[in-house]
């Protein structure tokens, strides 16, 4: 039993890093999760995926939300969990639902497409949108 835990918890790892609420805030972040997510030896196709849902999850706290932000990696096993904690919306924008000639507008859906869960919770501090990325 022992070495089943420390086998867990060997394989487990987290990432914390704060997001400057700054447009250029996605590529500078994309470049330092691509090292962390290299270190854990994960996966290419789960890593290509994950810098992709973290992507958008920072676009939308960049464009939408209040700082401060952050983001939070945590992977245990094969198992990739990306968080991403802002201080709320910063405005109701009344945008209409998305067209097909649109640019904008499809991050939730990358990110529900790409995740085997997601979701968003709300609490005292603001939002967490979260979702879970397997290996295949």
């Amino acid at each position: 039993m022992t070495a089943q835990l420390d086998a867990v918890v060997r394989e487990a790892a987290e990432h914390v890093c704060p997001l400057p609420h700054i447009p250029e805030a996605v590529s500078v972040v994309r470049r330092r999760v691509r090292t962390v997510l290299a270190d854990w030896n994960l996966a290419p196709d789960l890593a290509e995926d994950a810098l992709l849902v973290i992507s958008e999850l920072i676009t939308n706290v960049v464009v939408h939300a209040l700082p401060p932000a952050e983001l939070r990696l945590s992977r245990v096993g094969a198992a990739l969990r990306v968080e991403v904690t802002d201080a709320g919306p910063a405005a109701a924008d009344g945008r209409s639902p998305v067209e097909p000639a649109d640019e904008h507008g499809r991050g939730i859906g990358i990110v529900t497409a790409l995740s085997a869960r997601c979701g968003t919770l709300f609490h005292a501090g603001g939002v967490t949108r979260w979702a879970e990325l397997l290996a295949a």
